[in-house]
């Protein structure tokens, strides 16, 4: 800061929340200094950091000496699907759509670990695979390298959450029945702290204003609204690669520990359609989301969790819908009955 009275320079302060571990009076340090000399300083100070929740409570927390100091944020985010595209073109031109979609659910775009596929040259879904599954990949332990640090002493409890949101139980209530166990708790610290999963309602599902207080006089109906109704709601967890490991690895870890790759290889090619399915819905919401023409972007189910659809695009401005469905095989699409399901909206 003395330096910076006398000429212009940029300091770049990388894992920052490392300080809580190493010395936390650092924080209360930077504090004083910062305010006693900022007036006649002409420093840009950049501090970055890996640990999302860790940063946020140090500069967004109002118990936290340096609260309020930040005066500008940014939250590094995975490439577009038109940059991957060029990646993957770049080093393989004849890519193949199955090439692009293995490529995309492993990376998500994740500059990281788009870094680590070129390195081993994978760049077909074949070649991918194998990367993942071999001896001493860096994929196997990237899940609890990146999350043990972020959730702590709990983080066995916030696994178990995350590992049934990716096999698929994206409902409170089905992953209280499983687990039995309250998780509201990790669900909220999971959505809003650690910025890991999205909750995602159907189509034109609001929630309720709280301005004025009612009460429903039929007793089941309360009922039904207050506990069957409420869990509507889904969950899907954010990061593409996290996902995968969580419905992958994760969940066959024992097979990880004795180095049984062939196996885990042969379930994955089991489950591919259906899992790669499910990313290839994220695909093109992405892609809608990524052309800058609609408003809102969402799926639909009705009350019992059927009549499903995978994409509702709304342009509010032109008053345009685009509904679609997002099917592997198109001989599998059936537009009666997709016609029939969009009645139900």
């Amino acid at each position: 800061m003395e330096i910076s009275q006398r000429k212009n320079f940029t300091l770049i302060i990388d894992e920052f929340q490392e300080f809580l571990n190493i010395n936390p009076s650092v924080f209360s340090d930077m504090q004083h200094i910062w305010d006693s000399h900022k007036e006649n300083s002409k420093m840009n100070l950049a501090i970055c950091g890996s640990i999302y929740s860790l940063m946020k409570r140090i500069f967004e927390n109002a118990k936290e000496p340096l609260y309020g100091r930040a005066t500008s944020r940014m939250l590094i985010k995975p490439f577009r699907i038109h940059t991957i595209k060029e990646i993957l073109s770049d080093y393989n031109p004849s890519y193949s759509p199955e090439d692009l979609l293995a490529f995309y659910m492993i990376t998500g775009g994740v500059a990281k670990y788009i870094e680590q596929l070129v390195i081993r040259k994978a760049f077909t879904k074949q070649a991918i695979f194998k990367t993942i599954f071999r001896e001493g990949s860096y994929f196997l332990e990237e899940g609890k390298s990146v999350l043990v640090d972020e959730f702590g002493k709990d983080y066995g409890n916030y696994f178990s959450v995350l590992s049934l949101i990716a096999n698929s139980k994206t409902e409170r209530g089905a992953i209280e029945s499983t687990l039995n166990m309250p998780v509201g708790g990790f669900l909220d610290k999971l959505e809003k702290e650690y910025n890991l999963i999205k909750k995602v309602r159907p189509y034109m599902a609001k929630e309720g204003s709280r301005s004025n207080r009612y009460r429903i006089e039929d007793n089941f109906l309360n009922f039904w609204f207050r506990f069957i109704y409420k869990y509507r709601n889904r969950y899907r967890i954010e990061d593409n690669f996290l996902n995968f490991w969580f419905r992958f690895i994760y969940k066959y870890r024992s097979a990880v520990e004795i180095g049984n790759m062939e196996y885990l290889y042969k379930v994955v090619e089991r489950d591919y359609d259906t899992y790669s399915g499910i990313i290839l819905e994220k695909y093109f919401r992405q892609l809608f989301a990524e052309s800058n023409e609609y408003s809102d972007i969402q799926g639909y189910w009705d009350n019992k969790g059927e009549n499903e659809i995978d994409l509702i695009a709304v342009n509010d401005m032109e008053k345009r819908i685009v509904i679609g469905e997002v099917k592997r095989n198109a001989k599998r699409i059936s537009y009666h009955f997709s016609k029939e399901k969009q009645k139900t909206l």
